[in-house]
């Protein structure tokens, strides 16, 4: 009967392999939303770790974790420099790292930080020490920038129009580790040479700089973090700079303002009360994983729809092919007649003309399962190229419910033909 079968496939193998095709793509829809929904939760989890609490100016939580968890430019208001310098000498902070934005090298995020930072990104340098001076930057696994290139910083993204700062050059000392998030594409420099790269970290640098914001026209309580903006003049910095310039990471004098600020509590206590304390008055305080799940219940509800409509795919597809089957063995009439006249058992028609569909079927349905694959590994691999975060495509054993269920859907869908086949009389097939 086996060889029957592959024979039978051989002769119409132009209209077999559509129909493979047809079941494969379908299949790959719902298993490539499923697969690629699961690597975005589980890559934004993974890189949410790192950081326990998240401070910053009274806005947009899910806004405040995407710019400082996942480096996506936005511009975020500033807080005073007086939260920082509480929350530096605050006895439940393990410890505290400002981070800033608005400059670029080639594409890459320039981001200030704190050496605390460097330690808590990765399990350490790959090359290279951390920074120790003014000048000197650490760059992340993904940023392919050699130790020892000097970098100019830019204003802003350099396709959006950004300028290049004449004022420094840093000099790459170090290669984080991988960490897989999205800081492995950044370049990190210290704080306080962001601060001076743009006359503020001094109380009268900051009141100068507000100063200047006013005559502009713009919010002194607002970051430019990476909009071009001043686009008819070159930037005067009037802060001192200084590439040698040891770093002071107490920040008890500092006056600048920052948009947000990483924390690392003592203990898990002392994170729920530091976020309570720091939420409302002009600041906010999140918790980056509570965010995220909220997020993924979006999330989680668009994958709903995309499902939804994988599913509606697939049932046009099964629909046409019962269609097309029923179809088939109606101009089959002839060979099973002839195959019940010789004396074939009305069970081994039954089991020939199921046994081809749903060969067919499952070929289509093991095909869309590596189609699908295939798809969100490549745009896994597409987003991690763009933003430094790895997704994760993976199969998992929730995803055996599944393909049991296309399997046992695919076997019901080869019995229609198959009991037609069974139902017809050899006379009647050899008249027609």
């Amino acid at each position: 009967m086996i060889r029957f079968i592959l024979a039978d496939l051989r002769r119409v193998w132009e209209g077999a392999l559509a129909v493979v095709l047809l079941v494969a793509l379908a299949t790959a829809l719902g298993v490539g939303v499923v697969l690629q929904e699961r690597a975005m939760r589980l890559g934004s989890a993974r890189a949410a770790d790192r950081f326990d609490l998240v401070i910053g100016a009274a806005g947009s939580e899910a806004q405040l974790v995407l710019s400082s968890v996942f480096l996506q430019p936005s511009p975020l208001p500033l807080m005073p420099a007086e939260t920082l310098r509480k929350l530096a000498a605050d006895p439940r902070v393990a410890w505290v790292a400002p981070i800033g934005f608005g400059d670029s090298y080639q594409g890459r995020p320039i981001v200030g930080t704190t050496t605390a930072l460097l330690k808590a990104l990765s399990d350490g340098l790959a090359e290279g020490r951390a920074f120790a001076a003014e000048g000197e930057a650490v760059v992340g696994a993904a940023a392919g920038i050699p130790l020892g290139t000097r970098i100019k910083p830019s204003h802003g993204m350099a396709e959006e129009g950004g300028h290049a700062h004449t004022e420094l050059a840093y000099t790459v000392v170090g290669r984080l580790k991988p960490s897989h998030t999205a800081w492995d594409k950044a370049v990190l420099v210290p704080i306080q040479a962001v601060w001076h790269l743009h006359g503020l970290g001094h109380a009268e640098e900051a009141a100068d700089h507000d100063a200047h914001h006013e005559h502009e026209g713009s919010k002194p309580g607002e970051a430019d973090h990476g909009e071009a903006g001043h686009e008819e003049h070159e930037h005067e910095h009037e802060g001192a700079i200084d590439a040698a310039a040891p770093l002071d990471e107490s920040f008890a004098t500092t006056a600048a303002g920052v948009p947000a600020l990483l924390i690392k509590p003592r203990t898990i206590a002392d994170a729920y009360k530091l976020r309570q304390a720091y939420r409302g008055e002009g600041t906010l305080a999140v918790f980056p994983a509570e965010v995220l799940t909220r997020l993924y219940a979006t999330l989680g509800d668009a994958r709903t729809v995309l499902v939804a409509v994988a599913a509606g795919a697939q049932l046009l597809v099964a629909a046409a092919l019962i269609f097309v089957t029923v179809i088939h063995v109606g101009q089959r009439r002839r060979q099973i007649g002839a195959l019940r006249a010789l004396g074939t058992p009305r069970l081994t028609v039954l089991a020939i003309v199921w046994s081809e569909l749903f060969v067919l079927l499952a070929l289509g349905i093991a095909a869309g399962f590596a189609l699908g694959y295939l798809g969100a590994l490549t745009l896994s691999g597409w987003v991690t190229s763009w933003s430094g975060m790895v997704l994760p495509v993976a199969f998992t054993r929730a995803d055996l419910g599944p393909a049991a269920l296309l399997a046992g859907f695919a076997a019901l869908l080869g019995l229609a033909p198959a009991l037609l086949a069974y139902r017809q009389s050899p006379a009647a097939a050899l008249r027609g």
